[in-house]
């Protein structure tokens, strides 16, 4: 059963508030996507926990 979450977060870049959708039947993850509001790529580092819950990061990319 996949089970996805929906995260509030800040965009690095214009620091408006932005919603992830997590997959949390995978423990890790570690990949990029655009900001909803300007469009910048964001690196988004998500862990699920044992309940289930997820946990996100975000960063400016950085090449």
């Amino acid at each position: 059963m996949i089970t996805q979450e929906i995260v509030e977060t800040q965009c690095p870049y214009c620091g408006e508030s932005i919603q992830l959708l997590i997959d949390c039947s995978i423990p890790q993850q570690d990949y990029f996507e655009d900001c909803q509001v300007c469009c910048q790529p964001i690196q988004v580092f998500a862990s699920v926990d044992g309940e289930g819950i997820p946990a996100v990061t975000v960063n400016r990319d950085t090449d």
